[in-house]
C-alpha cells in the first residue's frame, strides 16, 4: 500500500504542478479515497517525504495544513518528522522553515484522539526514530504520551539551539546537551544549483533567514504561554531535572548574549517573554483537582477526521444538538413563532464556539444534520403531519439562510477574540489566501470546503424518489454550464459543438449548491469542483428537445389558461420576477385570474421552489393583506372584492407541510395578523346562499371565513383548557402560554424597523400595511375569544327566551333536527332535540326550518356551545341517539366549518371538566375498536419496549371499552369526515385537538380512540399506533425517566465500564434513527424521535430536569471511573483517557441541554439553576458519587458546567445580543 499510494500522490503533485490552477483543497478530497484511516501515517510519511524537499511547493504546503487541520494527517506526527528534516535544512531551504514555524505555532498542541492501538504504536514509534528520542534522552519511549512530552520539549531545545547557532553564539560542548539533529554547520549547505541565482533572490533568502530567527522566538514565547506547555515542561523538569537545567542554561547565556548585542534589539520582548514562560515552569504547581487546569490537558480540540466518509460523522464533537433542534422542529403540533433561520443562526454560532471548531467542521455538520433530517423521511409514517417538503425547506432553505446570517453578521465574535488558551490548533486556515486570513472570509472558505467534502458523504446523498428529478436538472445545469465555458474556450474553428445535449445524474449536494448560489454564498466556481459534473454529452437526435418552462411562457404574457395553470401550479418558479408579476396579477387581474394566481403562488413555488422560497413566503403574507384599491368607495370592506382570490389562497396555504413551512420562516405572527382582518370582515356579512353545503362552495362567505377562522386557531392551543398548562414545582407554567396577544405583540415587533424604514421612503400603501394591531381593534374576534376562555373555564350560564343568541340557537337546533329527520331514520327516541329549545320552548319544525340560516358566522359561533350543550345533555337522558347526535354534529359542520373550533373547545372543556359519564364503546350504540384493540395495544408495548419502556397493559381487566360521553362524541365525528387534501384545514385542526383530547383522560382512553382511527384509514395505522404510544408519558413518571435513560444509551453507550469504550462513537442515528419506520412492516421509532414528540405533553416537566441531571451525573462518575487516577504529579501515560473523557463529557451536557430545552424552553431552564442545580449540590455526596475516585467530583463539576451553560444557550432560550456575546465568550472559556 505504501508504494501504490507514494505513487499516487507523485503522480498528483506532478499533475498539480502543470496545472497550477488546481486547488489544494481538491487534492485533499481526491487523497482521502486512498486512504484506509484517517489519520493516515502512510499518507504522512509520503507528503513529507515529496515536501522534503523535492517538490517544495507552497501549494504543498497548502496541502498539508487542510490535511492537518481536517484529521487526515496526525499533527504530532508530521511535526515531528518536519522537525527532524526542515530545521537541519532551514539555511538552504529558509522558506520551508518559515512554514514550518507556521504550522508548529497551530498544531503544536493539536493531539486528538487516535482510532485504535495500532495507530498509537505506529505514531509513538515513527515520533520516536525521526526525533531520536530514545537515543537523546535514554528512554524507551512506548505510549503516545511519553512521546508528546518529550516532543514538545525536544522541538523547544532545537530551535533554540537553532536560533544561538544563525546569531553565530556558539556554547560548548560542556555547556550544551546535545538537542540538535546531527550537529552539523548549516551555513555551509547551501547546495550548488543555488549559485545560478540571481542576486536579488539571494537578498531575498538572505532576509528571510533573518526573519526566521526573530519568528522561532515569537513562535517559541506564544507556546510555552499556553498552561499546556507549562504541564508538559513540568512533567520533564520533574522527571529528568537534569535535562531541563539543561534548558534553563541556554536561555542564561541566551540572555546574556543578546543583551551585549544592538542587532537583537527586536527580539528583546519574545525573548524576555520565553525566559519568563520557562521561569514559570519549576514553581508551576499541578494538582487535578485545582479548577484552573480543568480544560487545560483534558481539552478535546476539534481535530476530527472531516473527511471521514459515513453518516455518522461529526458525533463526538457535539453536533447533536443540531440534529435534535432540526427533527424537533418538524412537530406538527408544534408550529414555531421565531424564525428557524435566526435560531439557527445562533445556534451554529454557538456550537461553533463550544466544540472549537473550525467553520468548515461546523458547517459540514449542519449540512449532515439537514441531510440526516431528509433521509429520515425516506419511508415515512403515512398521517396528516408535516412531511418530506417541509425537511426539504430546512435543508435548501432554511440552512443556507441561517449560514448566510453567520456571513453576514458582523457583531458576532469570532473564536479568535474569544478569551481562552494562548494557542490553538482550530484558527482558519483561509485556503487561496493567506494563512492567516480575516474571520469573514474564513467563514466563507469554510463553507466553501464544507461543501466540497460533502461529496464524499454518498449515503447521505441519494435523493428520494420524489426529489430526482429536480436534483437531475441541477445537475445538468452545472454540467451545461462548463460545456458552454469549455467551448468559448475552444472557438478558434469553425464548430463548436454548442448544440450538444447534456445529461447528468445528480444527488442532494446539486441541489444544495444551487440552493447557496441562488443566495451569493458561493459562486458558479463551484461547477468545476472535482466529480461535481460528470454528465453524458449525446447528439440532439438521441434526446427529446428541452421543452419550455412555463414560467418563460407566463412572463412572455400568455393569459392563464387551464393548460397554463395546471403547468405553474407544478412546476416552481425559478426567480423572483415571476413571483413578483404573479403577485400583481392576484391583485389586479380578473376574478379567474386572481383565484389562479393565488393556487399558483400556493404551488410548487412554495412547497419546492427551494431557491426563492423566502421570497414566495413573502408574497404568500403579503397577500393575505391585499391593499385597499385607489379611490376605493363602498359600504363593505374591500376585502369582499377579493374574496375568489382569498378563497385560493387560503386553501392552498392550509396545507400541513405549507403551514409547516410557513412557520419554518417564522411567518406565524405575520400571518395570524393577517387572518384576524379576514376573520373579522367575512364572519360579520352574511351568507348569500343557503341551499348547499359550505364544505362545498370554495369561494363562499361562510368558507372563506373558515378557512380563515381554523387557519388563524391553528397558530395557537385554542383548545387547551388551564388544567393542561403544564406546571413545575414551584407552580409556574412550562411551556408558556401562547395566546392571540402574544402573537400580534411579536407582529409588531417584526414590523417596527421596516415600518420606520417606509415611513422615511414616503410609501403610503407598504406603510398602512404595517400599522401595530390590537385585539381590541376587532370586536367580534374579541367577544368570541372571551366567550372561548369563558367557555374553557367554566360552565355555561342559562340563557332567557328572549336573549337574541337564544333564538339562534334554537334555529340551528330546528336545522339540526330537520336534517336528522330529512335523512331516512327517525330519531330512536321519541323526543329530539328540537323537540324542545335550550330553555325548554317548543321549537319551530315547520317548513321555513328547512331552510339554513342567513346569520353572520359570529352569530352562529356565539350559539354553538348553547347548542352543543343541549343535543350532548339530550344524548345523556336518553332523548337523542348517539348516532343521531353525530349526524347532527357532522350537519353543523358541513353548514359552517368553523364550528369545528367550537365543538372542540366545548367538549375538551367538558371532558376536562369530568361530569359527563363513560359510554360504551360497543358497536351498538357508539363506535367499537373491539377488533384492533387487542392489536393495537400489542404494537403500543413493542414500540415501548424497543426504546426500553415497559408498562403495564392499558386495556388489562376491562371487558367493554368506554370513554367521557364528549370524547365519544367528538371521536364519532371526526371519523364521519373526508380524507382528502381538500379537507386537510379541518384535520389538522381535528387531529391535534383529538389527540390533546383523548391523551388528558385516564389511559385507556387514547388506544381505544386510536383503535377507532385504524379501523378507519388502514393506510394511516403506524402514524396512529406510534402517536397513540406518546400518551404513556403524559402523566407516566416511570415511562419518562426510562425513555430518557434510553435517549442517553442509544447515543453515547450504556455507562458501564464492562460494555462502553471511551473511544466509541457517538451515534445519531441511534438516538433519532436512519429512518422514522420502515414501510410495510411494524412501526418502529427511535428513542429520541419518540421523546421530541412527547416531551411537551409530559405534566410535571420539572421531573425532566431531574432526571437528566441526574442521567449527566451518573454518566461523568462513570466515565471519571475509566480514567487513571493518582496524586502523583508524574507522568502516567494513562491519564491520556482524560482528554477522551471530557470529549463524552460534552457530548453528555450537550444532549442533556438539548433534551431539555425542547421540552419545557426557557422555564424549564430556569427551574434548573434555580432549583435543580442546587439540589444536586446539597445533596450527600456519597448518595451521587457512590464509589468513585479522586477525578469524580472534576468530571461531574465539569458535565454540569456545560449542561448549565448549554442550556442557556438552548434553541428554545433566546438571548439578546449582548446577552448572546457573552455567552459565547463564557463558552469559549471553558
Amino acid at each position: 500500500m505504501g508504494s501504490e499510494l507514494q505513487r499516487r500522490v507523485a503522480e498528483l503533485v506532478t499533475a498539480g504542478k502543470r496545472r497550477e490552477t488546481e486547488s489544494p483543497v481538491e487534492w485533499a478530497v481526491e487523497v482521502r479515497k486512498w486512504v484506509e484511516a484517517a489519520p493516515s501515517i502512510e499518507l504522512g510519511e509520503v507528503l513529507v517525504s515529496q515536501l522534503c524537499f523535492q517538490h517544495n511547493r507552497p501549494s504543498l504546503w497548502k496541502f498539508l495544513d487542510i490535511a492537518l487541520s481536517s484529521g487526515l494527517l496526525s499533527p504530532l506526527h508530521i511535526l515531528s518528522m518536519l522537525s527532524s528534516r526542515v530545521i537541519p535544512h532551514r539555511w538552504s531551504q529558509p522558506e520551508a522553515y518559515r512554514l514550518y514555524l507556521e504550522l508548529l505555532r497551530r498544531y503544536a498542541f493539536s493531539c486528538g484522539p487516535l482510532s485504535g492501538d495500532v495507530s498509537k504504536e505506529k505514531i509513538t514509534e515513527s515520533i520516536d526514530v525521526a526525533l531520536e528520542l530514545s537515543q537523546t534522552y535514554k528512554v524507551r519511549v512506548v505510549e503516545l504520551g511519553h512521546a508528546f512530552v518529550l516532543f514538545f520539549f525536544r522541538v523547544i531545545s532545537s530551535l533554540i539551539d537553532s536560533t544561538l547557532d544563525d546569531w553565530g553564539f556558539k556554547m560548548t560542548s560542556r555547556k550544551r546537551p546535545r538537542s540538535d539533529f546531527g550537529g552539523a554547520d548549516y551555513r555551509n549547505m547551501e547546495i550548488d544549483s543555488r549559485e545560478s541565482q540571481n542576486l536579488k533572490v539571494k537578498e531575498h533568502r538572505e532576509q528571510i533567514r533573518k526573519m526566521n530567527s526573530f519568528l522561532a522566538i515569537e513562535v517559541l514565547a506564544k507556546l510555552t504561554a499556553s498552561r499546556k506547555a507549562l504541564v508538559l515542561l513540568r512533567l520533564v523538569h520533574l522527571n529528568m531535572p537534569e535535562i531541563f537545567d539543561g534548558l534553563l542554561k541556554r536561555l542564561r547565556f541566551l540572555d546574556g548574549r543578546q543583551l551585549a548585542s544592538s542587532d537583537l534589539s527586536s527580539a528583546v520582548e519574545p525573548l524576555a517573554k520565553l525566559s519568563a514562560n520557562i521561569q514559570r515552569v519549576s514553581g508551576f504547581k499541578y494538582q487535578l483537582n485545582k479548577h484552573k487546569l480543568i480544560g487545560v490537558l483534558l481539552d478535546s480540540g476539534s481535530q476530527k477526521p472531516v473527511f471521514h466518509c459515513n453518516p455518522g460523522f461529526g458525533h463526538s464533537t457535539c453536533w447533536v444538538r443540531f440534529d435534535i433542534y432540526m427533527e424537533n422542529a418538524m412537530d406538527g403540533k408544534q408550529l414555531s413563532i421565531k424564525s428557524v433561520i435566526d435560531i439557527l443562526a445562533e445556534g451554529i454560532t454557538t456550537l461553533q464556539v463550544f466544540n472549537r471548531a473550525s467553520w468548515q467542521e461546523t458547517f459540514l455538520a449542519l449540512w449532515l444534520s439537514a441531510l440526516r433530517l431528509v433521509q429520515r423521511e425516506r419511508d415515512p409514517l403515512e398521517g396528516p403531519i408535516p412531511h418530506l417538503e417541509s425537511r426539504l425547506c430546512v435543508l435548501l432553505s432554511i440552512v443556507p439562510l441561517a449560514i448566510a446570517n453567520v456571513l453576514k453578521d458582523e457583531t458576532k465574535l469570532d473564536s479568535s477574540s474569544i478569551p481562552g488558551d494562548t494557542v490553538s490548533g482550530n484558527t482558519e486556515n483561509g485556503y487561496g489566501h493567506k494563512m492567516d486570513g480575516k474571520a469573514n472570509t474564513s467563514r466563507k472558505q469554510g463553507l466553501i470546503s464544507s461543501l466540497q467534502v460533502l461529496g464524499n458523504f454518498s449515503g447521505l446523498l441519494c435523493p428520494p424518489s420524489s426529489v430526482v428529478d429536480s436534483a437531475n436538472i441541477a445537475a445538468t445545469k452545472a454540467a451545461r454550464f462548463v460545456h458552454n465555458s469549455k467551448n468559448e474556450k475552444d472557438t478558434s474553428g469553425a464548430g463548436s459543438g454548442g448544440d450538444v445535449c447534456i445529461k447528468a445524474g445528480g444527488d442532494m449536494r446539486h441541489l444544495i449548491v444551487e440552493a447557496c448560489i441562488a443566495r451569493n454564498l458561493i459562486d458558479t466556481s463551484a461547477y468545476y469542483w472535482p466529480s461535481y459534473v460528470s454528465a453524458s454529452t449525446m447528439s440532439p437526435s438521441d434526446t427529446l428537445p428541452i421543452q419550455k418552462s412555463p414560467w418563460s411562457t407566463f412572463m412572455e404574457g400568455e393569459p392563464l389558461r387551464d393548460s397554463v395553470i395546471n403547468s405553474l401550479i407544478t412546476t416552481p418558479a425559478s426567480s423572483l420576477e415571476e413571483i413578483e408579476k404573479l403577485y400583481h396579477v392576484a391583485l389586479n387581474g380578473s376574478e379567474e385570474e386572481k383565484s389562479a394566481a393565488a393556487k399558483i403562488l400556493c404551488g410548487a413555488s412554495l412547497r419546492s421552489g427551494w431557491n426563492i422560497q423566502e421570497h414566495v413566503v413573502h408574497f404568500v403574507v403579503k397577500l393575505l393583506s391585499p391593499p385597499v384599491p385607489p379611490n376605493y368607495t363602498g359600504p363593505r370592506s374591500h376585502l369582499t372584492d377579493y374574496m375568489s382570490m382569498l378563497s385560493a389562497l387560503l386553501f392552498g396555504a392550509s396545507y400541513i407541510d405549507t403551514v409547516h413551512i410557513l412557520s419554518l420562516h417564522g411567518k406565524v405572527p405575520e400571518v395570524a395578523a393577517s387572518l384576524i382582518p379576514l376573520c373579522e370582515v367575512f364572519g360579520s356579512l352574511k351568507p348569500t346562499s343557503n341551499n348547499k353545503s359550505s364544505m362545498g362552495d370554495e369561494s363562499s362567505i361562510y368558507m372563506v371565513f373558515s378557512l380563515a377562522f381554523l387557519f388563524l386557531l391553528r397558530l395557537w392551543k385554542f383548545y387547551r383548557p388551564p388544567l393542561e398548562q403544564y406546571i413545575t414545582d414551584r407552580g409556574g407554567p412550562v411551556g408558556g402560554v401562547l395566546t392571540l396577544e402574544y402573537l400580534l405583540l411579536l407582529r409588531n415587533g417584526h414590523i417596527a424597523p421596516a415600518r420606520n424604514e417606509t415611513n422615511g421612503s414616503g410609501d403610503q400603501l407598504e406603510s398602512s400595511s404595517m400599522e401595530p394591531m390590537y385585539i381590541d381593534s376587532y370586536p367580534k374576534l374579541q367577544a368570541w375569544y372571551r366567550q372561548n376562555k369563558s367557555c374553557m373555564t367554566s360552565t355555561l350560564s342559562s340563557l332567557s327566551s328572549g336573549n337574541p343568541v337564544h333564538e339562534v340557537a334554537n334555529k340551528i337546533l330546528s336545522m339540526i333536527y330537520w336534517k336528522i329527520t330529512r335523512s331516512g331514520a327517525p330519531p330512536s327516541n321519541s323526543s329530539g332535540p328540537s323537540s324542545a329549545g335550550i330553555s325548554g320552548s317548543p321549537a319551530d319544525t315547520g317548513e321555513d326550518s328547512c331552510q339554513r340560516p342567513m346569520l353572520p358566522a359570529w352569530e352562529v359561533l356565539e350559539a354553538i356551545p348553547f347548542v352543543l350543550d343541549a343535543i350532548l345533555t339530550a344524548c345523556a337522558h336518553g332523548r337523542l341517539s348517539s348516532r343521531d347526535l353525530t349526524t347532527g354534529l357532522r350537519d353543523l359542520v358541513e353548514f359552517l366549518p368553523a364550528s369545528l373550533a367550537a365543538i372542540i373547545s366545548y367538549f375538551s372543556a367538558e371532558v376536562t371538566r369530568g361530569i359527563w359519564k363513560p359510554v360504551p364503546m360497543n358497536g351498538i350504540d357508539w363506535p367499537s375498536p373491539a377488533v384492533i384493540l387487542q392489536s393495537v395495544e400489542s404494537e403500543i408495548k413493542e414500540i415501548l419496549g424497543a426504546v426500553g419502556v415497559n408498562v403495564p397493559s392499558c386495556t388489562s381487566g376491562i371487558s367493554t371499552a368506554m370513554l367521557p360521553l364528549p370524547l365519544a362524541a367528538l371521536v364519532s365525528l371526526t371519523i364521519t369526515f373526508k380524507l382528502e387534501k381538500s379537507f386537510e384545514y379541518i384535520h389538522a385542526v381535528a387531529g391535534l385537538a383529538l389527540e390533546n383530547c383523548a391523551s388528558g383522560c385516564c389511559w385507556p382512553s387514547m388506544p381505544i380512540v386510536g383503535g377507532l382511527w385504524a379501523q378507519k384509514v388502514r393506510r394511516w395505522h403506524n402514524f396512529i399506533v406510534v402517536s397513540t404510544s406518546r400518551s404513556v408519558f403524559r402523566q407516566n413518571k416511570d415511562a419518562v425517566a426510562q425513555l430518557l435513560r434510553s435517549c442517553f444509551s442509544s447515543f453515547l453507550g450504556t455507562p458501564h465500564a464492562s460494555t462502553s469504550s471511551l473511544s466509541s462513537q457517538s451515534s445519531v442515528n441511534g438516538l433519532l434513527g436512519f429512518t422514522i419506520a420502515d414501510i410495510n412492516a411494524r412501526p418502529s421509532v427511535a428513542p429520541g424521535f419518540l421523546y421530541l414528540r412527547s416531551c411537551r405533553t409530559i405534566h410535571v416537566a420539572q421531573l425532566v430536569n431531574d432526571v437528566i441531571v441526574g442521567l449527566v451525573a451518573e454518566y461523568a462518575v462513570k466515565l471519571a471511573t475509566r480514567c487513571a487516577s493518582t496524586d502523583s504529579p508524574r507522568l502516567n501515560s494513562s491519564q491520556v483517557s482524560q482528554s477522551l473523557a471530557i470529549v463524552k463529557i460534552r457530548e453528555v451536557a450537550s444532549l442533556g441541554a438539548s433534551l431539555l430545552c425542547v421540552a419545557g424552553g426557557v422555564q424549564l431552564v430556569q427551574e434548573l439553576y434555580r432549583e435543580t442545580i442546587p439540589n444536586w449540590l446539597f445533596s450527600s455526596k456519597e448518595e451521587r458519587l457512590g464509589e468513585a475516585n479522586a477525578v469524580s467530583p472534576v468530571m461531574e463539576g465539569e458535565a454540569m458546567a456545560y449542561l448549565v451553560i448549554l442550556g442557556v444557550s438552548g434553541d428554545s432560550v433566546r438571548l439578546n445580543r449582548m446577552g448572546h456575546r457573552r455567552q459565547l465568550a463564557i463558552m469559549g472559556t471553558l
